[in-house]
């Protein structure tokens, strides 16, 4: 069976820090303008059910920059939007492709996808969880402060995928991580429960800040629930990170966010403009992680191979 990579939890601990180790050297390869190809004539499948700049170009860009080839599939241009079953795109593909990337809505979907999936498949997003930007976002952190073990993150907002996906990173990594959230907007209460004492709960967003290493948002109204935009920002109103928010926190707090951000409601602009932001190096990094993690996976199917 191929490797996959669905949530950060396909991953040991050991795996993900040299994953990220990785990046960091990839990225640093780039910049100083060494060609790296081992992976001509390899190509990426790339489905999309939902929309996307970061995934598709940061996929697409890495593949080219390994010497392969990136395939951008809608789900308005394939036989999957037509109703074919999930596991028969999955066997077909897996014939033609190397790798695959689907960025969809019901983690089911990846799920069923990944069961018959002869080839490594990724979760470029799904509603449960987005691990790809958590590569990103733990790439950033370790570039600018190191280990993350022990630090304080603090998640404010929506408990969604994101939010998911950061109480996963807390279980592999060891830190110590902090939610904020509306009544009602909690993250689902099995994956909390999963990261037992890593993981602490309040909705008191000043509460949550104080003294935090890392602060963390996510837009209110995700993608698809764009008409619970005004009772949203209702429930939100008080989870905004602003100035008075940051300096709760460490004085050299880092501040995090996935983009797109909506200016002036989960974040301020001087907040996202301001010194303490890394937003930018963390959308870069999208790029770096995710040609770490189709390296390693890539790989892995090699010597899946070789074994036999």
């Amino acid at each position: 069976m191929p490797r996959h990579f669905l949530s950060l939890l396909d991953l040991s601990s050991d795996e993900l820090r040299s994953i990220i180790t990785r990046a960091i050297e990839l990225k640093t390869m780039l910049h100083n303008g060494e060609s790296y190809t081992p992976f001509q004539n390899k190509t990426l499948a790339m489905l999309f059910d939902k929309s996307s700049t970061r995934t598709r170009v940061s996929f697409e860009a890495g593949m080219a920059q390994f010497g392969g080839h990136a395939l951008f599939l809608s789900s308005k241009d394939t036989q999957l939007g037509r109703g074919e079953p999930v596991e028969d795109a999955a066997r077909v593909l897996s014939r033609m492709v190397d790798i695959i990337m689907i960025r969809t809505y019901a983690h089911e979907i990846i799920e069923r996808f990944a069961s018959v999936a002869a080839v490594p498949v990724i979760n470029g997003l799904t509603d449960l969880v987005h691990p790809c930007q958590l590569l990103a976002d733990l790439q950033t952190w370790f570039e600018r402060r190191g280990n993350i073990q022990g630090a304080t993150v603090t998640w404010i907002g929506d408990g969604n995928n994101m939010c998911h996906s950061y109480i996963n990173a807390a279980r592999l990594l060891d830190f110590n991580l902090r939610i904020a959230s509306p009544k009602g907007y909690e993250p689902d209460q099995d994956i909390v429960t999963a990261a037992g004492n890593k993981v602490y709960f309040t909705n008191d967003a000043m509460d949550a800040a104080k003294g935090s290493d890392l602060i963390v948002t996510d837009v209110w109204a995700s993608m698809g629930q764009e008409k619970e935009q005004k009772q949203r920002e209702k429930a939100f109103a008080s989870f905004q990170v602003n100035t008075e928010l940051m300096q709760q926190a460490d004085k050299n707090a880092l501040f995090m966010h996935c983009l797109p951000a909506h200016r002036e409601e989960e974040v301020t602009t001087s907040v996202l403009e301001g010194p303490q932001s890394v937003v930018w190096d963390e959308a870069e990094n999208r790029l770096h992680g995710q040609k770490a993690l189709i390296e390693f996976l890539l790989l892995s199917q090699e010597q899946t191979k070789v074994g036999h």
